[in-house]
């Protein structure tokens, strides 16, 4: 999930990055004469131009984060049930793996680490 949230931010201050660029620059220089600082006039003028232009690239990026994540957790639903099926071909325990794995993967790991405790008795 780091990594993700990792990728995502590099793509969203590109997004970000562009989208100020893309706005005039004579937008600021007319702004100076009236006595505007910079952070007013950026806050006042550039920006809310600039969101114009970003917020559609947002919510591309906002589909692609959310069918990524969604990919990810199919795949490791998957390896989690793979590794079910070692344990169960190891141990010949055919019901432990499969009454682990659905808490393992909607809890908390703390939730989940005192599920196991209190079925082994520890």
């Amino acid at each position: 999930m780091i990594a993700f949230g990792l990728n995502s931010a590099a793509y969203v201050s590109e997004i970000i990055r562009a989208g100020i660029q893309n706005v005039n620059p004579g937008q600021m220089d007319a702004a100076r004469p009236l006595g505007m600082p910079g952070g007013l006039a950026m806050h006042a003028i550039i920006l809310p131009q600039a969101f114009r232009n970003i917020l559609p690239v947002l919510g591309n990026e906002f589909v692609v984060l959310l069918k990524e994540t969604s990919v990810v957790g199919f795949i490791g639903g998957m390896d989690l049930m793979r590794m079910g099926d070692i344990i169960r071909s190891k141990t010949c325990e055919a019901y432990v793996p499969l009454c682990r794995w659905p808490p393992s993967t909607s809890c908390s790991p703390w939730a989940f680490q005192r599920c196991c405790n209190s079925l082994s008795g520890a």
